[in-house]
């Protein structure tokens, strides 16, 4: 069983973070050989990007012509920043390596209108593959707010579709005032050790989120489902989520979960939401899927690492890795690239970002 950590350990990794924001990318300095961030990263750079959109959630697969196929969410840019709530779409881009720059092939999954669960978006891909069988989780809504969002998946025999889209969304949100009624979303998807399908999902409390103060309102938890085929259905394992920083001070939490499973344990990836600070990714380690890790720091922010031109202030987020996501290599268990979502770009809009992990695991 992995260790879980205490508040006062959560108060000095705080204290890290808060170091970091202020010294910038010589905060690898100031940790230990064994605090460095868990990736050593080298910078590709911004893989995609598209005139007039923005781009989020790169999830990139091996396909069998021996290239890589990227599913990526993109709105329009007059849309602002929050389009992808109301009008994102999924689309296909290809690269013949990780190392080239991606280009727009198709358009996967659109809005369906209407009375549709996913009538006002189609966002959060995540590309998988199960036997002969490619798996398209995401997220849609039916009113362009965050409370209908819910998890559907889409399945296909080929990575150039057709795409079987469904009528029910995959995976619900709880009874009312349970930590996970507000919405489903963010998949994260894996085999799991005991021959079920392990589906995380991101969520948090209505309630919570409607009547708290502040820039960031709610607490977001990772729960877990399973299934026995990929397909579903899946049954959430208990009530309660399996990933929860809400004891923690400064309403600490996370998002943008990516799992995946090395030498007989299972890592997940995320998004910092006040653990450390607010533009780290975070690294955790379970066993069994319940109990996680302490989180470590798993990447920097982004001027760590690259340096460019400020952005126009209406990119509020910007030097933020988002939605981190692995291309791993092909013996399916070995992380090689890091591919995330961050804004600015020659569009002043959003990219996919593309780092080589130069780990020697």
């Amino acid at each position: 069983m992995e260790k879980p950590f205490t508040r006062k350990e959560f108060l000095q990794t705080s204290a890290l973070g808060i170091a970091a924001v202020f010294f910038g990318s010589s905060f690898t300095s100031l940790l230990s050989s064994d605090e460095k961030p868990y990736f050593n990263l080298k910078p590709i750079g911004r893989s995609l990007a598209l005139e007039g959109y923005y781009i989020w959630c790169s999830s990139p697969i091996w396909g069998e012509d021996g290239k890589v196929h990227l599913f990526y969410s993109r709105w329009k840019k007059e849309k602002g920043m929050g389009g992808w709530l109301n009008g994102s779409e999924i689309c296909r881009a290809e690269a013949n390596s990780p190392f080239d720059t991606f280009e727009h092939k198709q358009v996967i999954l659109t809005p369906r209108g209407g009375s549709f669960w996913d009538a006002t978006t189609c966002h959060n891909p995540l590309i998988k593959k199960v036997g002969n069988q490619y798996l398209l989780f995401f997220m849609g809504t039916s009113n362009g707010k965050t409370n209908t969002k819910r998890i559907g998946l889409a399945t296909s025999k080929s990575l150039y579709g057709e795409w079987e889209r469904p009528d029910e969304p995959l995976l619900l949100p709880g009874k009312e005032g349970s930590w996970d009624d507000h919405c489903t979303t963010n998949p994260a998807f894996v085999k799991g050790n005991d021959g079920k399908y392990w589906l995380f999902y991101k969520s948090w409390n209505t309630h919570e989120y409607e009547t708290q103060k502040g820039s960031i309102r709610g607490n977001r938890k990772y729960g877990l489902a399973k299934s026995d085929s990929p397909e579903g259905p899946y049954i959430k394992i208990s009530e309660n989520p399996v990933i929860d920083f809400s004891s923690l001070p400064d309403n600490a939490q996370l998002e943008d979960a990516f799992v995946w499973k090395q030498k007989g344990k299972y890592h997940m990836i995320a998004r910092d939401m006040g653990f450390f600070n607010h533009e780290f990714g975070l690294h955790l380690t379970t066993k069994d899927g319940i109990h996680w890790s302490k989180p470590e720091v798993a990447y920097l922010n982004m001027k760590s690492y690259i340096t460019e031109p400020t952005p126009p202030k209406n990119l509020n987020r910007f030097g933020r890795l988002e939605r981190p996501m692995l291309l791993l290599d092909k013996d399916g268990e070995t992380p090689r690239f890091l591919f995330g979502a961050t804004q600015g770009g020659e569009f002043e809009t959003s990219t996919t970002y593309v780092f080589e992990i130069l780990n020697k695991k």
